[in-house]
């Protein structure tokens, strides 16, 4: 069964942050909170992780994973932003959007959109993320809590132990997560695309 770490919510400690941080090194699941709902995350590029998210969740192949940055600078090295983009996306971090952007020869293939050879990308607004973040020193490949059958992600603790406990290594509990989705904005043709409208406002895009 899955280990529950306890972690505040605002100030983090760093042994517990580590601790969740050592399994995402080691190959493992990780259930954890962001500013919008709750995420399981794994290593960048681990394609065993990955494949595990996809059979928990029950996706196929081509289910898109997002990575998740710890500010804009590292979003660069992943994707292409023009000075438009840039702009809007500095505006909009950290928060709760999920922005897609053509990627760079940085990024392997398969976590590219396989037809469109473009990535998701964002910078949460949520303390323990970026904590975690920092402890890792790169992206974490992040997918919604979201299991086959629901309409929202899972968010309460207990309740994700019950029912993915055997298949993940750790649980971050630091109270309820959230259940609403992030704001999804395409720009990667050039111009702004609300593709799902989530926890960010996208009022002002459309």
């Amino acid at each position: 069964m899955a280990k529950i770490v306890d972690i505040h919510p605002t100030n983090p400690q760093p042994r517990r942050i580590a601790e969740v941080v050592a399994t995402i090194r080691n190959g493992g699941l990780v259930a954890y909170p962001t500013d919008s709902s709750g995420a399981f995350g794994c290593h960048i590029g681990d394609k065993r992780a990955m494949d595990r998210i996809r059979r928990i969740r029950q996706t196929d192949k081509n289910h898109n994973f997002t990575l998740v940055c710890s500010d804009l600078s590292e979003i660069s090295l992943y994707a292409r932003v023009d000075n438009w983009a840039y702009r809007l996306l500095k505006s909009l971090t950290p928060g709760a959007y999920t922005f897609i952007l053509q990627a760079t020869r940085e990024v392997p293939k398969r976590l590219q959109h396989p037809k469109r050879r473009t990535i998701g990308l964002r910078v949460p607004d949520n303390a323990i993320v970026h904590a975690m973040l920092e402890a890792l020193g790169e992206p974490i490949m992040s997918s919604t809590l979201l299991l086959p059958g629901d309409d929202l992600p899972i968010s309460d603790v207990v309740e994700i132990e019950e029912r993915i406990g055997h298949a993940i290594e750790t649980i971050v509990d630091a109270g309820p997560m959230g259940i609403e989705p992030t704001s999804v904005v395409d720009l990667s043709s050039g111009r702004v695309e609300v593709l799902r409208v989530g926890r960010g406002d996208v009022s002002g895009l459309t």
